[in-house]
Protein backbone atom coordinates (compact mmCIF):
# COMPACT_ATOMS: atom_id res chain seq x y z
CA UNK A 1 0.00 0.00 0.00
CA UNK A 2 1.87 2.96 -1.02
CA UNK A 3 1.85 6.63 -0.12
CA UNK A 4 2.19 9.73 -2.12
CA UNK A 5 6.09 10.45 -1.55
CA UNK A 6 6.89 13.06 1.14
CA UNK A 7 9.65 15.77 0.82
CA UNK A 8 11.48 14.80 4.21
CA UNK A 9 13.73 17.38 3.62
CA UNK A 10 10.82 19.26 4.75
CA UNK A 11 10.18 21.41 7.72
CA UNK A 12 8.63 19.20 10.33
CA UNK A 13 7.71 20.81 13.89
CA UNK A 14 7.76 17.77 16.82
CA UNK A 15 5.32 18.57 19.56
CA UNK A 16 6.17 16.24 22.35
CA UNK A 17 9.31 15.47 23.39
CA UNK A 18 8.94 12.66 24.77
CA UNK A 19 9.80 8.73 24.16
CA UNK A 20 7.77 9.25 20.80
CA UNK A 21 8.40 12.76 19.85
CA UNK A 22 12.10 11.72 19.85
CA UNK A 23 12.13 8.98 18.29
CA UNK A 24 10.20 10.46 15.50
CA UNK A 25 13.12 13.03 15.23
CA UNK A 26 15.56 10.94 15.16
CA UNK A 27 13.68 9.10 11.89
CA UNK A 28 13.50 12.74 10.11
CA UNK A 29 16.94 13.26 10.95
CA UNK A 30 18.02 10.79 9.48
CA UNK A 31 16.41 11.85 6.00
CA UNK A 32 17.75 15.05 6.13
CA UNK A 33 14.38 17.01 7.71
CA UNK A 34 14.70 20.72 9.13
CA UNK A 35 13.28 20.13 12.53
CA UNK A 36 12.25 21.97 15.45
CA UNK A 37 10.80 20.27 18.91
CA UNK A 38 8.08 21.92 21.40
CA UNK A 39 7.05 21.06 24.58
CA UNK A 40 4.70 22.50 27.16
CA UNK A 41 7.46 21.55 30.10
CA UNK A 42 11.23 21.64 30.05
CA UNK A 43 13.30 18.85 31.75
CA UNK A 44 16.55 18.45 32.96
CA UNK A 45 17.65 15.96 30.68
CA UNK A 46 15.89 17.01 27.62
CA UNK A 47 18.99 18.59 25.96
CA UNK A 48 21.18 15.99 27.50
CA UNK A 49 19.47 13.34 25.75
CA UNK A 50 19.30 15.90 22.94
CA UNK A 51 22.19 14.19 20.75
CA UNK A 52 21.19 15.65 17.45
CA UNK A 53 21.14 18.55 18.47
CA UNK A 54 17.74 19.80 17.65
CA UNK A 55 16.34 22.90 18.52
CA UNK A 56 14.03 22.57 21.38
CA UNK A 57 11.59 25.40 22.59
CA UNK A 58 9.22 25.18 26.24
CA UNK A 59 6.07 26.86 26.42
CA UNK A 60 3.61 26.35 29.58
CA UNK A 61 0.94 27.70 27.91
CA UNK A 62 -1.07 25.46 25.53
CA UNK A 63 -2.39 28.32 23.20
CA UNK A 64 0.88 30.36 23.41
CA UNK A 65 2.84 26.91 22.70
CA UNK A 66 0.09 26.35 19.49
CA UNK A 67 0.92 29.74 18.07
CA UNK A 68 4.69 29.35 18.52
CA UNK A 69 4.59 26.30 16.40
CA UNK A 70 2.98 28.21 13.58
CA UNK A 71 5.19 30.57 13.94
CA UNK A 72 7.77 28.44 12.98
CA UNK A 73 6.41 28.05 9.25
CA UNK A 74 6.49 24.06 9.37
CA UNK A 75 5.31 22.09 6.78
CA UNK A 76 3.76 19.28 8.85
CA UNK A 77 3.20 19.24 12.50
CA UNK A 78 3.93 15.49 14.57
CA UNK A 79 2.33 15.05 17.85
CA UNK A 80 2.74 12.85 20.53
CA UNK A 81 0.04 10.74 21.64
CA UNK A 82 0.19 12.38 24.97
CA UNK A 83 -1.11 16.13 22.96
CA UNK A 84 -4.80 15.55 24.01
CA UNK A 85 -7.49 15.80 21.64
CA UNK A 86 -8.92 19.49 22.93
CA UNK A 87 -5.46 20.76 22.30
CA UNK A 88 -5.35 23.97 20.57
CA UNK A 89 -2.58 22.87 18.00
CA UNK A 90 -5.30 20.37 16.52
CA UNK A 91 -7.75 23.47 15.48
CA UNK A 92 -4.84 25.72 14.97
CA UNK A 93 -3.34 23.28 12.32
CA UNK A 94 -6.77 23.03 10.49
CA UNK A 95 -7.09 26.64 9.96
CA UNK A 96 -3.71 27.37 8.93
CA UNK A 97 -3.93 24.27 6.17
CA UNK A 98 -0.79 22.35 7.86
CA UNK A 99 -1.08 18.62 8.18
CA UNK A 100 -0.66 17.53 11.23
CA UNK A 101 0.03 13.32 12.04
CA UNK A 102 1.53 11.30 14.67
CA UNK A 103 3.88 9.17 15.72
CA UNK A 104 2.58 6.08 13.72
CA UNK A 105 1.51 7.83 10.98
CA UNK A 106 4.63 9.19 10.14
CA UNK A 107 6.15 5.75 10.32
CA UNK A 108 3.58 4.25 8.09
CA UNK A 109 4.70 6.65 5.52
CA UNK A 110 8.50 6.26 6.27
CA UNK A 111 8.49 2.57 5.53
CA UNK A 112 5.77 3.07 2.19
CA UNK A 113 8.19 5.61 0.77
CA UNK A 114 11.68 3.13 1.72
CA UNK A 115 12.85 -0.42 0.81
CA UNK A 116 10.58 -1.78 3.37
CA UNK A 117 7.29 -0.70 1.20
CA UNK A 118 4.13 -3.47 1.51
CA UNK A 119 5.45 -5.00 5.52
CA UNK A 120 2.64 -6.27 6.85
CA UNK A 121 1.32 -4.34 10.38
CA UNK A 122 -1.25 -6.74 12.68
CA UNK A 123 -2.92 -3.91 14.64
CA UNK A 124 -4.08 -4.76 17.92
CA UNK A 125 -6.36 -1.70 20.01
CA UNK A 126 -9.06 -2.15 22.82
CA UNK A 127 -9.39 -1.19 26.67
CA UNK A 128 -8.03 -4.42 27.73
CA UNK A 129 -5.40 -6.64 27.02
CA UNK A 130 -3.82 -5.36 24.08
CA UNK A 131 -0.44 -5.99 25.49
CA UNK A 132 -1.10 -9.26 26.28
CA UNK A 133 -2.28 -9.97 22.89
CA UNK A 134 0.91 -8.49 21.07
CA UNK A 135 3.13 -10.45 23.07
CA UNK A 136 1.26 -13.62 22.42
CA UNK A 137 1.29 -12.65 18.60
CA UNK A 138 4.72 -11.72 18.35
CA UNK A 139 5.55 -15.35 19.89
CA UNK A 140 3.59 -17.31 17.26
CA UNK A 141 5.18 -15.08 14.65
CA UNK A 142 8.77 -15.89 15.88
CA UNK A 143 8.08 -19.68 16.10
CA UNK A 144 6.77 -19.43 12.77
CA UNK A 145 10.29 -18.40 11.83
CA UNK A 146 9.54 -14.59 11.27
CA UNK A 147 11.84 -11.24 12.43
CA UNK A 148 8.85 -10.10 13.96
CA UNK A 149 9.12 -7.29 16.75
CA UNK A 150 6.19 -5.97 19.12
CA UNK A 151 6.17 -2.20 18.21
CA UNK A 152 3.83 0.90 19.10
CA UNK A 153 2.39 1.80 22.87
CA UNK A 154 4.17 -1.55 24.15
CA UNK A 155 6.99 0.23 24.41
CA UNK A 156 8.74 0.64 21.23
CA UNK A 157 8.38 3.57 19.19
CA UNK A 158 7.67 2.08 15.22
CA UNK A 159 9.90 5.01 14.39
CA UNK A 160 12.42 2.72 15.82
CA UNK A 161 11.68 -0.06 14.32
CA UNK A 162 11.30 1.21 10.82
CA UNK A 163 14.73 0.95 9.37
CA UNK A 164 15.41 -2.68 10.86
CA UNK A 165 15.05 -5.75 8.87
CA UNK A 166 11.99 -6.83 10.56
CA UNK A 167 9.82 -8.56 8.33
CA UNK A 168 6.34 -7.94 10.22
CA UNK A 169 5.09 -5.88 13.09
CA UNK A 170 3.00 -6.94 15.62
CA UNK A 171 1.84 -3.20 16.76
CA UNK A 172 -0.21 -2.40 19.62
CA UNK A 173 -2.36 0.66 19.27
CA UNK A 174 -3.34 3.13 22.16
CA UNK A 175 -6.54 5.72 21.20
CA UNK A 176 -4.17 8.33 21.46
CA UNK A 177 -2.16 7.10 18.72
CA UNK A 178 -5.23 5.82 16.17
CA UNK A 179 -6.44 9.62 16.97
CA UNK A 180 -3.83 10.70 14.23
CA UNK A 181 -3.69 8.02 11.61
CA UNK A 182 -4.89 8.29 8.27
CA UNK A 183 -3.08 6.21 5.70
CA UNK A 184 -2.17 3.17 7.73
CA UNK A 185 -2.92 -0.04 6.47
CA UNK A 186 -2.84 -3.23 8.60
CA UNK A 187 -2.48 -6.78 7.19
CA UNK A 188 -5.09 -7.80 9.44
CA UNK A 189 -6.30 -5.87 12.71
CA UNK A 190 -8.29 -6.66 16.04
CA UNK A 191 -9.88 -4.26 18.71
CA UNK A 192 -10.30 -6.72 21.44
CA UNK A 193 -12.90 -4.70 23.52
CA UNK A 194 -14.14 -0.83 24.50
CA UNK A 195 -15.37 0.67 27.91
CA UNK A 196 -15.29 4.37 28.97
CA UNK A 197 -12.13 5.22 29.25
CA UNK A 198 -9.19 8.15 29.08
CA UNK A 199 -12.14 10.37 28.87
CA UNK A 200 -9.99 13.49 30.05
CA UNK A 201 -8.04 12.98 26.76
CA UNK A 202 -11.27 12.07 24.26
CA UNK A 203 -13.94 14.49 26.01
CA UNK A 204 -16.38 11.74 25.51
CA UNK A 205 -16.88 8.10 25.31
CA UNK A 206 -18.23 8.66 21.97
CA UNK A 207 -15.04 9.77 20.53
CA UNK A 208 -12.93 7.33 22.60
CA UNK A 209 -14.78 4.53 20.30
CA UNK A 210 -14.60 6.84 17.79
CA UNK A 211 -10.44 6.15 17.83
CA UNK A 212 -10.85 2.90 18.23
CA UNK A 213 -12.78 2.32 15.36
CA UNK A 214 -10.14 3.60 13.56
CA UNK A 215 -7.61 0.70 13.57
CA UNK A 216 -9.62 -0.98 11.20
CA UNK A 217 -9.64 1.55 8.68
CA UNK A 218 -7.48 0.34 5.03
CA UNK A 219 -7.14 -2.95 6.60
CA UNK A 220 -5.82 -5.15 3.55
CA UNK A 221 -7.39 -9.06 4.57
CA UNK A 222 -8.83 -9.54 8.23
CA UNK A 223 -10.97 -7.34 10.48
CA UNK A 224 -11.36 -9.55 13.79
CA UNK A 225 -13.77 -8.38 16.29
CA UNK A 226 -15.64 -10.67 19.93
CA UNK A 227 -18.31 -11.81 18.50
CA UNK A 228 -20.42 -11.21 21.62
CA UNK A 229 -19.87 -7.75 21.52
CA UNK A 230 -22.11 -5.63 19.23
CA UNK A 231 -20.39 -2.20 19.57
CA UNK A 232 -17.22 -3.39 18.29
CA UNK A 233 -19.21 -5.65 15.41
CA UNK A 234 -20.77 -2.89 14.18
CA UNK A 235 -16.95 -0.94 14.49
CA UNK A 236 -15.90 -3.61 11.61
CA UNK A 237 -19.47 -2.64 9.48
CA UNK A 238 -18.86 0.44 9.30
CA UNK A 239 -15.28 0.39 8.41
CA UNK A 240 -13.71 1.20 5.16
CA UNK A 241 -11.44 -1.39 4.14
CA UNK A 242 -9.41 -2.70 1.45
CA UNK A 243 -12.09 -4.46 -1.14
CA UNK A 244 -12.12 -8.25 0.03
CA UNK A 245 -11.10 -7.87 3.92
CA UNK A 246 -13.24 -10.38 5.66
CA UNK A 247 -14.78 -9.85 8.75
CA UNK A 248 -13.74 -12.64 11.14
CA UNK A 249 -15.67 -13.04 15.10
CA UNK A 250 -13.32 -14.33 18.07
CA UNK A 251 -15.57 -16.19 20.71
CA UNK A 252 -14.63 -18.38 23.73
CA UNK A 253 -17.32 -20.93 22.65
CA UNK A 254 -17.84 -23.36 19.46
CA UNK A 255 -16.87 -21.18 16.55
CA UNK A 256 -19.02 -20.74 13.50
CA UNK A 257 -17.95 -20.35 10.07
CA UNK A 258 -15.32 -17.74 9.94
CA UNK A 259 -14.58 -17.62 13.13
CA UNK A 260 -11.69 -18.20 15.92
CA UNK A 261 -13.06 -20.27 19.35
CA UNK A 262 -12.86 -23.23 21.55
CA UNK A 263 -13.89 -26.33 21.20
CA UNK A 264 -14.03 -27.57 25.22
CA UNK A 265 -10.39 -26.62 25.60
CA UNK A 266 -9.20 -26.73 22.12
CA UNK A 267 -8.40 -23.52 20.33
CA UNK A 268 -9.23 -23.68 16.68
CA UNK A 269 -10.34 -21.86 13.44
CA UNK A 270 -12.60 -21.69 10.79
CA UNK A 271 -11.50 -18.69 9.46
CA UNK A 272 -8.51 -19.79 7.02
CA UNK A 273 -8.92 -23.64 6.89
CA UNK A 274 -9.37 -24.80 2.96
CA UNK A 275 -12.78 -26.22 3.89
CA UNK A 276 -14.19 -24.02 6.45
CA UNK A 277 -17.74 -24.88 5.94
CA UNK A 278 -17.35 -28.44 7.57
CA UNK A 279 -13.46 -28.47 9.21
CA UNK A 280 -12.00 -26.41 11.69
CA UNK A 281 -8.23 -26.49 12.16
CA UNK A 282 -6.68 -27.28 15.27
CA UNK A 283 -4.15 -24.29 16.69
CA UNK A 284 -3.86 -25.10 20.25
CA UNK A 285 -5.22 -26.61 23.80
CA UNK A 286 -5.65 -24.94 27.22
CA UNK A 287 -2.40 -26.40 28.50
CA UNK A 288 -0.20 -24.60 26.07
CA UNK A 289 -1.56 -21.25 28.02
CA UNK A 290 -0.64 -22.83 31.26
CA UNK A 291 3.03 -22.14 30.88
CA UNK A 292 2.54 -18.76 31.33
CA UNK A 293 -0.51 -18.55 33.81
CA UNK A 294 -0.50 -22.03 35.83
CA UNK A 295 -4.15 -22.23 37.25
CA UNK A 296 -4.80 -18.76 36.44
CA UNK A 297 -5.83 -19.22 32.97
CA UNK A 298 -9.10 -16.55 32.56
CA UNK A 299 -11.17 -16.27 30.48
CA UNK A 300 -9.25 -12.94 29.25
CA UNK A 301 -6.55 -14.64 28.47
CA UNK A 302 -8.12 -16.87 26.36
CA UNK A 303 -9.78 -14.53 24.33
CA UNK A 304 -6.43 -12.35 24.01
CA UNK A 305 -4.63 -15.92 22.50
CA UNK A 306 -7.57 -16.06 20.48
CA UNK A 307 -7.47 -12.72 19.04
CA UNK A 308 -3.77 -13.56 18.53
CA UNK A 309 -4.00 -16.83 16.97
CA UNK A 310 -6.60 -14.90 14.15
CA UNK A 311 -4.27 -12.53 13.61
CA UNK A 312 -1.20 -14.85 12.83
CA UNK A 313 -3.46 -17.24 10.93
CA UNK A 314 -3.88 -14.32 8.79
CA UNK A 315 -0.83 -13.64 8.18
CA UNK A 316 -0.14 -17.14 7.31
CA UNK A 317 1.30 -18.83 10.17
CA UNK A 318 1.12 -22.44 10.61
CA UNK A 319 -1.14 -24.03 13.11
CA UNK A 320 2.09 -25.52 15.18
CA UNK A 321 3.57 -22.24 15.44
CA UNK A 322 0.56 -20.85 17.43
CA UNK A 323 0.99 -23.62 19.99
CA UNK A 324 4.63 -23.34 20.27
CA UNK A 325 4.04 -19.57 20.41
CA UNK A 326 1.95 -19.97 23.45
CA UNK A 327 4.26 -21.73 25.37
CA UNK A 328 6.78 -19.48 25.30
CA UNK A 329 5.15 -16.58 25.56
CA UNK A 330 5.89 -14.47 28.58
CA UNK A 331 3.16 -11.81 30.28
CA UNK A 332 4.36 -8.09 30.58
CA UNK A 333 5.41 -7.20 34.20
CA UNK A 334 2.56 -6.32 36.40
CA UNK A 335 0.03 -8.05 34.64
CA UNK A 336 -1.94 -10.36 36.93
CA UNK A 337 1.17 -11.46 38.20
CA UNK A 338 1.21 -14.06 41.29
CA UNK A 339 4.04 -12.27 43.82
CA UNK A 340 3.48 -13.70 46.79
CA UNK A 341 1.90 -16.38 49.75
CA UNK A 342 2.57 -14.08 52.47
CA UNK A 343 0.30 -13.83 55.47
CA UNK A 344 -1.71 -17.06 53.91
CA UNK A 345 -3.43 -15.04 51.07
CA UNK A 346 -2.35 -14.76 47.82
CA UNK A 347 -0.67 -11.38 46.38
CA UNK A 348 -1.29 -10.42 42.78
CA UNK A 349 0.39 -7.22 41.00
CA UNK A 350 -2.01 -6.33 38.26
CA UNK A 351 -0.62 -2.25 37.80
CA UNK A 352 -1.59 -2.34 34.51
CA UNK A 353 -4.90 -2.79 34.99
CA UNK A 354 -5.29 0.97 35.05
CA UNK A 355 -9.01 1.02 33.77
CA UNK A 356 -12.74 -0.33 35.54
CA UNK A 357 -12.88 -2.88 31.99
CA UNK A 358 -9.41 -4.25 32.84
CA UNK A 359 -9.85 -4.64 36.96
CA UNK A 360 -13.32 -6.57 35.81
CA UNK A 361 -11.02 -8.90 34.05
CA UNK A 362 -8.06 -9.32 36.57
CA UNK A 363 -10.72 -9.90 39.72
CA UNK A 364 -12.92 -12.42 37.33
CA UNK A 365 -12.74 -15.99 38.62
CA UNK A 366 -11.61 -15.33 42.06
CA UNK A 367 -13.46 -17.14 44.70
CA UNK A 368 -16.84 -15.16 45.72
CA UNK A 369 -16.20 -13.51 48.58
CA UNK A 370 -12.38 -14.04 49.03
CA UNK A 371 -11.34 -11.17 46.94
CA UNK A 372 -9.22 -7.82 48.65
CA UNK A 373 -8.98 -5.31 46.25
CA UNK A 374 -6.51 -2.45 46.11
CA UNK A 375 -8.32 0.08 43.90
CA UNK A 376 -7.78 4.17 43.16
CA UNK A 377 -5.70 6.26 41.46
CA UNK A 378 -6.09 8.87 38.94
CA UNK A 379 -9.53 8.43 37.37
CA UNK A 380 -9.00 9.78 33.93
CA UNK A 381 -12.94 11.17 34.24
CA UNK A 382 -14.18 7.34 34.56
CA UNK A 383 -17.43 6.49 36.90
CA UNK A 384 -17.04 3.34 39.11
CA UNK A 385 -20.44 2.75 40.09
CA UNK A 386 -21.19 0.04 37.25
CA UNK A 387 -17.15 -1.84 37.71
CA UNK A 388 -18.29 -1.93 42.00
CA UNK A 389 -21.70 -3.24 41.52
CA UNK A 390 -20.06 -5.85 38.85
CA UNK A 391 -17.32 -7.20 41.23
CA UNK A 392 -19.22 -6.43 44.70
CA UNK A 393 -19.83 -9.93 44.81
CA UNK A 394 -16.47 -11.15 44.95
CA UNK A 395 -15.38 -8.93 47.04
CA UNK A 396 -14.08 -9.20 50.92
CA UNK A 397 -12.78 -5.81 51.32
CA UNK A 398 -11.18 -2.91 49.69
CA UNK A 399 -8.24 -0.86 50.27
CA UNK A 400 -8.54 2.82 48.57
CA UNK A 401 -5.21 4.83 47.51
CA UNK A 402 -4.58 7.57 45.10
CA UNK A 403 -4.49 11.23 46.36
CA UNK A 404 -8.67 11.65 45.36
CA UNK A 405 -10.22 8.84 46.33
CA UNK A 406 -13.97 10.06 46.46
CA UNK A 407 -14.80 8.81 42.93
CA UNK A 408 -14.11 4.84 44.31
CA UNK A 409 -15.25 5.52 47.97
CA UNK A 410 -18.92 7.45 46.64
CA UNK A 411 -19.13 4.62 44.30
CA UNK A 412 -18.76 1.60 47.08
CA UNK A 413 -21.11 3.90 49.85
CA UNK A 414 -23.82 3.47 46.89
CA UNK A 415 -23.39 0.69 45.32
CA UNK A 416 -21.80 -1.55 47.70
CA UNK A 417 -22.31 -0.74 51.25
CA UNK A 418 -22.12 -3.89 52.67
CA UNK A 419 -18.33 -4.22 51.73
CA UNK A 420 -15.78 -3.16 54.34
CA UNK A 421 -13.06 -0.32 53.03
CA UNK A 422 -10.50 1.84 53.80
CA UNK A 423 -8.37 4.79 52.66
CA UNK A 424 -5.04 5.08 53.01
CA UNK A 425 -3.48 8.27 51.88
CA UNK A 426 0.17 9.50 50.88
CA UNK A 427 1.86 9.39 53.54
CA UNK A 428 5.66 8.02 53.88
CA UNK A 429 6.19 4.34 53.72
CA UNK A 430 1.79 4.41 52.69
CA UNK A 431 2.41 0.92 50.45
CA UNK A 432 3.30 -1.08 53.14
CA UNK A 433 0.09 0.27 55.23
CA UNK A 434 -1.67 -0.96 52.58
CA UNK A 435 -0.11 -4.00 52.48
CA UNK A 436 -1.00 -4.15 56.30
CA UNK A 437 -4.94 -2.79 55.72
CA UNK A 438 -5.19 -5.40 53.08
CA UNK A 439 -4.30 -8.21 55.60
CA UNK A 440 -6.54 -7.12 58.50
CA UNK A 441 -9.45 -7.06 56.12
CA UNK A 442 -8.93 -10.64 54.83
CA UNK A 443 -8.98 -14.12 55.76
CA UNK A 444 -6.36 -17.02 55.04
CA UNK A 445 -7.30 -18.42 51.36
CA UNK A 446 -7.97 -15.27 50.68
CA UNK A 447 -6.67 -13.17 47.53
CA UNK A 448 -5.42 -9.86 47.67
CA UNK A 449 -5.54 -7.75 44.10
CA UNK A 450 -3.73 -4.85 43.24
CA UNK A 451 -5.98 -3.65 40.16
CA UNK A 452 -6.93 -0.35 40.53
CA UNK A 453 -8.61 0.52 37.54
CA UNK A 454 -7.03 4.13 37.64
CA UNK A 455 -3.66 5.40 35.91
CA UNK A 456 -1.13 5.70 38.48
CA UNK A 457 0.13 9.19 37.35
CA UNK A 458 -0.76 10.94 40.30
CA UNK A 459 1.38 8.76 43.10
CA UNK A 460 3.75 7.66 40.12
CA UNK A 461 5.71 8.06 37.03
CA UNK A 462 4.46 4.62 35.67
CA UNK A 463 1.79 1.96 36.62
CA UNK A 464 5.30 -0.02 36.33
CA UNK A 465 6.64 2.13 39.24
CA UNK A 466 3.27 1.31 41.02
CA UNK A 467 3.81 -2.17 40.94
CA UNK A 468 7.88 -2.11 41.77
CA UNK A 469 6.62 -0.34 44.75
CA UNK A 470 3.77 -3.00 45.66
CA UNK A 471 6.05 -5.77 44.93
CA UNK A 472 8.84 -3.78 47.61
CA UNK A 473 6.04 -3.55 50.24
CA UNK A 474 4.98 -7.55 49.87
CA UNK A 475 8.52 -8.58 49.88
CA UNK A 476 8.29 -7.05 53.34
CA UNK A 477 5.73 -8.21 54.80
CA UNK A 478 6.82 -11.18 53.63
CA UNK A 479 10.09 -10.69 55.11
CA UNK A 480 8.18 -10.06 58.93
CA UNK A 481 5.63 -13.10 58.65
CA UNK A 482 8.44 -15.22 58.27
CA UNK A 483 10.23 -13.99 61.26
CA UNK A 484 7.53 -14.31 62.96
Amino acid sequence: MGVTTVNWQGRFAILGWGVSGKASAHALVKRGAQLCAFDGRAREDDQSENNANIELVSEADSDALAQVVLDWKPDCIVVSPGIPAHHPIFSAAKNAGIELIGEVELAWRLQEDSEHAGRPWLCVTGTNGKTTTVGMLGAMLRAAGENAVEVGNIGLPICEAIDTDATVFAVELSSFQLHTVSTVSPLASVCLNVDADHLDWHGSAQAYAADKAKVYHLTQKACFYPASDITVENMVAEADVVEGARAIGLTLGIPSISQVGWVEDALVERAFVEKRHIQAQFLAEVDDLRVAYHDGVTDAARMDATAAAGLARAFGVPPEAVAQGLRSFTPAHHRRAVISHAADVTWIDDSKATNAHAAVASLSGITPGTAVWIAGGDTKGQEFGDLVARVAPLLRGVVVIGKDRSAIVNALHQRAPQIPFVEVDGHEDWMFSVVNEAVALSRPGDTVVLAPACASWDQFRSYAQRGDVFRDAVKRLEANWAAQ
